[in-house]
Formats: C-alpha cells, sequence, structure tokens
C-alpha cells in the first residue's frame, strides 16, 4: 500500500513540476501571410539541456525491436516492433514536413499507466520518423497507445503538414489498462489556435469525420468512471478529462488568450473576465485573426510577457526596478497563510529550446520545411532556418556540447542562457543591446529566405540531393553565425555595464577614453518611480539631513 502511494505522489509531483510548462501556437495555411502552416513549441522545464535531436532515415531488417526510454526521464520503458523504413527527423519536424508538438495538461492522476510503454515523447519522435502527412501521424500515436499503453498524463498535441493542422488531445485509462482515449480536431485553415497544458477540446462534432476524429470509447469510458453523465451531444472531453482549477485558468488558458488577444483583439475583449475568473464560458478551440500572420509574427508571439494588458507582469513590484519580465518559481507562494499567485506568461526563462515550424505545400519538401529553432527562453534567442532535410545538425546545437550540469562555450544553450543571466537582473537597462542584435539576425535570415530557396530549387532540379547539401551547410552556418555573434554579445555587455554603470556607444562601440585608463561612462542608477517607491516605504529613513 506504502509503495502505491509513493508513485501517486509521485506521479502528482511530476504533474506539478510540468504542469505549467509549454506553448504550443497554431496558424492555419489560409491565416498565414504565405501559405504556410505555422507551429510554434517551448520546452519548458526546469533544470532540462537544450538540444537539436536528430534522427537520421534508416532501414531495418525484419523482427527488429526498438529501445523505448522516456522523454523526460531517461527510464527504460520497454520495447516496441521497429518500422522498416524510417524518415529524416530533425528537432520535431521530419523530410515530409510533418510537425509534432505538445503541452502536457495532466488532467485526472489515477488514469495514469505506469505499466505501459509508450510515453508521450516517444509517441512524438516515433510517430515522425514513420509519417508522411498530420493523419498518418495521429493513426500511427493512437495505434501505438493501443497496443502498448499510454504511460504519460494527459496530453494536448499538435499535429501538422503543409496543408493542414490539428490538435490532439489524450489520456489513459489507469494502471494496466491498455489504449488511451482521445479526440483530435483539425483546426481550420483560415484561423488560429493555441493550447498552453490545460485540456482545451471541449464539445466536438463526431458526425464530421473529415475534421474530427477520437477513439470509440471516449464517451462510454468517462461515464464509467463516473466523470460524465450527460447526452452525448453535450460531452465536453476536457471538463471530463481534466476539469478547469485556478491554475489551469491563470497559468495556462491565460496564454492562450494572449495569443488571441495579440491577433483578434474582439475575441481578447471577450474573453479577459475568463481568463480573470469572473466569467466560466471557456474560450473557443480556434478564431479567427484579424490579419494574416508571417513567422516573424509568431515569433515574437513567442516573447510575449502580457505586455500592454491587464495581465502586465512588467509594471508592479514582483518587476522589481528593471521592469523584468520574469518571475522566480515556484508560481505560487503564501503570505501570513494566504495563497498567491504569479503570472505565468508564454516566454519564461525555464525553456530548454523553442521553435517556429513554417509549412509549405507550395515547395518540394526539402525546400518548404523550416524549423526555425533557438535554445533556451524564446524572448532571448535566435530563431535560425534549421531546413527539413538537414541530415548533420549544427555542432553548437548537438546533445555532446555540455549537459545539464556541465557549461560548455561550444553549446548554444549555454551561450544563450549566459547572456539572458546577465540581461535579467537590469532587464530595462540591457535588454536595447540584446535586440539589437537579435533583430539583426533574425531579419537577415528572414530577408536572404527568398534568395537561398531560389538556390536550393535550381539545385534540386539538377539534383535533389545537391540541394540537401546546400540547405544543411546553409543550416550549419546560420547557426554557427549566431552562437559567434551572441558571444559577442555578452563580451559586450558584460564590459560596458560592468559594475553597475554604463559605458557610452557611439556607432555601435565602446567609447575608448581620449587618454587614460577610465572609460567614458555614466550612471544611471535605478529608474525614478523606483526611487519614489522606495521613500514611500522608507519614509525618512534614507532623507539628507542638514547637520546643525
Amino acid at each position: 500500500m506504502m509503495k502505491k502511494l509513493m508513485t501517486v505522489a509521485l506521479l502528482l509531483t511530476a504533474f506539478v513540476m510540468q504542469g505549467w510548462a509549454c506553448t504550443n501556437l497554431i496558424v492555419g495555411k489560409n491565416a498565414s501571410a504565405d501559405g504556410s502552416v505555422i507551429v510554434s513549441y517551448s520546452a519548458d522545464s526546469y533544470g532540462m539541456f537544450g538540444f537539436l535531436c536528430h534522427y537520421p532515415a534508416a532501414t531495418y531488417p525484419a523482427g527488429a525491436m526498438r529501445d523505448i526510454y522516456e522523454w523526460d526521464t531517461g527510464k527504460f520503458l520497454g520495447q516496441i516492433k521497429e518500422a522498416k523504413q524510417t524518415y529524416n527527423v530533425v528537432g520535431n519536424i521530419n523530410e515530409f514536413q510533418v510537425t509534432i508538438a505538445e503541452t502536457t495538461f495532466g488532467g485526472r492522476p489515477e488514469l495514469v499507466d505506469t505499466t505501459a510503454i509508450m510515453d508521450y515523447g516517444s509517441l512524438i519522435y516515433v510517430a515522425l520518423q514513420r509519417s508522411r502527412t498530420a493523419k498518418e501521424a495521429i493513426k500511427i500515436m493512437t495505434s501505438l497507445v493501443k497496443e502498448y499503453g499510454y504511460y504519460s498524463s494527459g496530453e494536448s498535441f499538435t499535429i501538422a503538414d503543409p496543408n493542414e493542422a490539428w490538435i490532439m488531445e489524450m489520456i489513459g485509462k489507469g494502471p494496466g489498462v491498455k489504449g488511451a482515449v482521445w479526440v483530435a480536431v483539425r483546426i481550420p485553415d483560415d484561423c488560429i489556435a493555441a493550447h498552453a497544458n490545460q485540456s482545451r477540446i471541449h464539445k466536438f462534432d463526431m458526425s464530421d469525420k473529415d475534421n474530427c476524429l477520437y477513439s470509440p470509447d471516449v464517451i462510454s469510458f468517462a461515464r464509467e468512471k463516473g466523470y460524465f453523465s450527460g447526452a452525448n451531444k453535450d460531452f465536453s472531453f476536457a471538463d471530463a478529462y481534466c476539469p478547469l482549477d485556478f491554475s489551469g485558468l491563470r497559468a495556462c488558458e491565460a496564454r492562450v488568450w494572449s495569443y488571441y488577444n495579440m491577433f483578434s483583439k474582439a475575441t481578447g475583449q471577450a474573453y479577459l473576465p475568463y481568463v480573470q475568473g469572473e466569467s466560466k464560458e471557456p474560450m473557443p478551440l480556434y478564431v479567427k485573426p484579424d490579419r494574416k500572420l508571417s513567422v516573424r509574427d509568431i515569433q515574437q508571439a513567442m516573447r510575449d510577457h502580457y505586455e500592454g494588458t491587464p495581465l502586465d507582469i512588467t509594471q508592479d513590484l514582483g518587476a522589481g526596478p528593471f521592469q523584468m519580465p520574469y518571475r522566480l518559481s515556484p508560481l505560487t507562494f503564501k503570505v501570513d497563510g494566504q495563497e498567491y499567485f504569479n503570472e505565468r506568461p508564454i516566454s519564461t526563462q525555464q525553456s530548454a529550446f523553442s521553435f517556429v515550424s513554417q509549412m509549405r505545400a507550395n515547395l518540394p519538401d526539402a525546400i518548404g520545411g523550416v524549423l526555425w529553432f533557438g535554445l533556451d527562453d524564446a524572448n532571448m534567442t535566435v530563431f535560425t532556418p534549421v531546413y527539413c532535410n538537414t541530415d548533420r545538425i549544427p555542432a553548437s546545437y548537438a546533445e555532446g556540447e555540455g549537459d545539464c550540469v556541465t557549461f560548455s562555450w561550444n553549446s548554444a544553450f549555454w551561450i544563450y542562457n549566459w547572456v539572458a543571466d546577465m540581461i535579467r537582473p537590469r532587464y530595462s537597462q540591457m535588454v536595447d543591446d540584446m535586440r539589437t542584435v537579435q533583430n539583426e539576425l533574425e531579419n537577415t535570415y528572414a530577408y536572404a529566405q527568398e534568395g537561398v530557396e531560389s538556390a536550393a530549387m535550381k539545385l534540386y532540379n539538377e539534383n535533389p540531393e545537391k540541394a540537401k547539401e546546400f540547405l544543411t551547410d546553409y543550416t550549419n552556418m546560420c547557426a554557427q553565425t549566431a552562437v559567434d555573434r551572441w558571444k559577442q554579445l555578452g563580451e559586450f555587455l558584460i564590459v560596458r555595464y560592468n559594475d553597475g554603470v554604463r559605458k557610452l556607444v557611439k556607432n555601435g562601440k565602446l567609447v575608448r577614453p581620449t587618454t587614460g585608463n577610465v572609460a567614458p561612462l555614466e550612471r544611471p542608477g535605478y529608474p525614478e518611480q523606483f526611487l519614489k517607491d522606495v521613500v514611500k516605504a522608507t519614509g525618512d529613513r534614507y532623507k539628507v539631513k542638514t547637520l546643525q
């Protein structure tokens, strides 16, 4: 009995630790500026080392087996039958532009099956290696859990290809029971959608076989477990399997609201009361944006901290004197027995990596699929282009450069963390220096894209392998350029802001002294409003007195 209680406690602890992690933003192909299907993802997990994974295409003999290790912990879970043919996967995109991302909603802890083999991470990367379309990926993922069981807690998956994007939500059936209950809904091409660690599929059209897929027992199982007792037409997956609580609302649904508020002002206005806990009407699964969105729009959206909204975290005492848009964990805290919370925005410091996946049907897969990838927090990284046919990943993005407890100057993850941790304590003073370099690099990559892909297309028409080699080289060059430039940025910041002052800059370069060894500088001190707050809080304690 004690062992079972410990297992449940560990599962609940794992959910609490991960429950406010990860965000996915989705753009349908007719809602994007260039006809792309766009999906973003941030892997937000404290202590996780970020790298770009790579699974080369391969063939296997009949009877070959594959070892499955839990993605989060590396624990060996068992073996499954290997496919005869697998496809090239770099990060979360494969050579056919299929992209899969996720956020964990946890749901009912009693439905976790620790005897199963397929965890959510393994489902993603096995499906990417075996699927040519989003629908095929859904079929593979659901077949795998039916045969081998589902190890993880409740999960929302984004599953997309150059033509369509789906949200699939899945949860297990409890210890020793193989399979899972799930529902998948296709996002309309002219809409945007998002999920962020709270189940988002409520009612769904069971008669629309083209746009809605589900397990046959998704409702009957809920009835059996006592989660639902109404008419089928009133069934809500989210209400049955992941009932909303305050943390799910304010730490999770609020991120979805922020995305909608950026690009559908009417939706943002209508559902602000919902995320503030003043209305029970849930937000729609998807909405039409006010304008068509670009990859750059989604990159910027991944950097959001609710700026300019009633949930803005840059203007209160918690932001400190320099308007820092971050809060230390845990997200909740107690004062005099009363529990309080910190806002949890889309961008957060604990990200291991993030990406914006661009999938285009009007180009060959090798050229059309681009994973705009960055290590660490999206707000303070550079999204560099990684083409989906890449078979040699950048050295600085590789798993072997450093690890979760080993710093390396050759690791992009540690370089971005090094710079970010310098900026956060004096955010408003230092962020513009970072933003200048970030925009310079990302704008360069965006402006170069058309020319690079035009050259790649010419090579592709001659020999697809030449295009693959060209785009692999370009992927590696962009990554290394960004990391090298970020090292220079770090060196610049530590010199310019040394000892709490700010050395002068002219034409992008630090000003040297005309003579001597004392650098020209200014002492900006604290912002005026912060000084007023200090005086208000301390009264006359620091008031300069006239001596008699």
